[in-house]
Formats: C-alpha cells, structure tokens, sequence
C-alpha cells in the first residue's frame, strides 16, 4: 500500500519507520529538514511539499500538533489533493469538535475518515506497541485496521467519529491524575520510613496498584525502567500531558461532567510547566512534592 505519513515528530517518526518495516511504501512530509532526514535513513520516500506527497496514495496518515493545526492542513491540502478513494487517518490528539467536523468534511470530500488516537508514548511508537483508540464508520474502520495494526498492539473501534479522541482524552485525565496519586503515595510512604522498593513490592500487588506505578514508575529505581531513571528525560512530555487535560475538562465543560479530580490534575501540571517544567515527562511532577 502507497501511504503519505504528515507528520515526524517524537511519534510520528517512529510510526512512519513501522508502516515501512510492515513492508508499505510511505511518502513522508514534515517541515523539520532533520525530521525527513531520518525518515529517508529509515526507508520513507521524503517531500518537501505538503501536496506532492499525496500524489497517488491509498491512504493518507496524520500526526499533528493540535485541533487547528489538523483542521487547516486538511482543508488546505488533503482535501484537495488526495485522491477520492484514500482513506484517511487521523492520529492526532485534538479536540473532539475539530474531529468531528474535519471527518464531516472529508466524507463531503469523498473521503472515509478515522481518527486514531494513540496511547504507549515514543518508546511504544518506536517498538510498534501502540494501542489506537478509533473513531469512524464500520467501513472506515474495517479499511484503517490493517494500517493501524503494523504500528500497533491494539486498534480499538470506539464508535463513530470523534469517538476515538473522546477515549483518549478520558484515558489521559484518569493517567494525569493517577500518577499524581501515585507520586504522593510513594513520598508519603518515604516520610513514614518505608524503604521505596518495599512499599511497591506491596502495593504493585495489592488494591493500590496501577499503571502509572507498575509501567511506569515516578521513582528513580524502583520497578520497570522508566523516565525516572533517565533525570525524567524523554516519555511523555509534561507540556504533552498538560495539552490532553486541557482538552478534558473542555470537553467536561461542555458535556456538563464533574471532574474534581481532573481539575485538580490540570491545575498541578499547569503550574509546573509554568515553572519551566514542560519539557520533563510527566511522572517528574514528584519532584513538586515534599
């Protein structure tokens, strides 16, 4: 299959690579001369215009910023330039609306779209372990599946457009607000003289566990590696994090939903990427703890 990939940041970069190595022809645009630079060391076909790349292809796979960012690009390019029959997948993160209107708008196109939101971080996009949560018609998703998969563990149909980037902004309100639990279990348990690594020998296989202390622990040392033992270096930016749940308590305004708890979150991630955090992964909010 001819894909175009638009898109080569920390995920995209790695996702394109996977549509490759699953043995796709991909065509890849991204304004970052570096960015294409490692796309072409990884076997893309590189463009440095955004409509050439889309010359001819069966689908057409996206990887942006945000909302504004994805509804432009496609009114601007995708839409007038891919051909009728490709389908046209979304992996962005944005807000359910601009998903939404931007698939309204593909199908008047002639277009089937998905949006496909992705859960594992660069590592997992890197490695192909990807979950995508999926938003589209049982058409649209029956043609996306196969795309997904070679760059995924799990493509989950979550309902129709739009759909996908509600369960994403969910699933990342509850990993907000869970590691932030999790950080002060673990600094609670220090100032009661608990030696760390015994307090997640318990609590890993008790009622307290979860993925945020099992997968991916805040603790330098303390369970699977992770951003904690890399000076919270690379995994998911806390700029990254404070985005998605910005984007669910929008979306709880709007749906008249209680989220003290997301509230919460969202004010703690904002204050520590104002404090010139943003670039840390996210689980480095311990270090905001005493």
């Amino acid at each position: 299959m001819k894909i175009a990939f638009i898109g080569l940041g920390n995920m995209g970069g790695g996702m394109a690579a996977n549509l490759v190595r699953a043995g796709h022809q991909v065509n890849a645009f991204d304004l970052s001369e570096t960015a294409l630079a490692t796309a072409a060391e990884n076997g893309c076909t590189v463009f440095t215009d955004a409509q050439s790349v889309m010359a001819g292809v069966d689908a057409v796979v996206s990887m942006l910023p945000n909302g504004g960012i994805v509804d432009a690009f496609y009114h601007d390019n995708v839409f007038r330039v891919a051909p009728p029959e490709a389908i046209l997948l979304d992996c962005s993160t944005i807000d359910v609306g601009t998903a939404k209107s931007v698939a309204k708008y593909a199908a008047i196109a002639g277009h089937e779209m998905v949006d496909a939101p992705v859960s594992g971080g660069i590592a997992a996009a890197n490695a192909g372990t990807l979950t995508f949560m999926v938003g589209g018609s049982d058409s649209a998703f029956a043609r996306a599946e196969p795309i997904l998969a070679a760059m995924g563990k799990a493509v989950i149909h979550a309902g129709e457009s739009g759909a996908g980037q509600a369960a994403k902004i969910c699933n990342n309100m509850l990993l907000g607000a869970s590691m932030v639990a999790t950080c002060e279990a673990f600094k609670l348990a220090e100032k009661l003289g608990l030696d760390l690594q015994t307090f997640y020998d318990i609590s890993s296989k008790a009622s307290g566990q979860n993925w945020s202390m099992t997968s991916y622990c805040p603790v330098p040392g303390v369970g699977p590696a992770s951003p904690a033992d890399n000076d919270y270096q690379g995994g998911f930016a806390t700029a990254l994090m404070l985005k998605d749940l910005k984007l669910a308590m929008e979306a709880a305004a709007l749906a008249g939903a209680e989220t003290p708890m997301g509230e919460r979150a969202t004010e703690l991630y904002q204050a520590f990427a104002d404090a010139g955090q943003g670039a840390l992964d996210f689980s480095a909010i311990i270090e905001t703890l005493d």
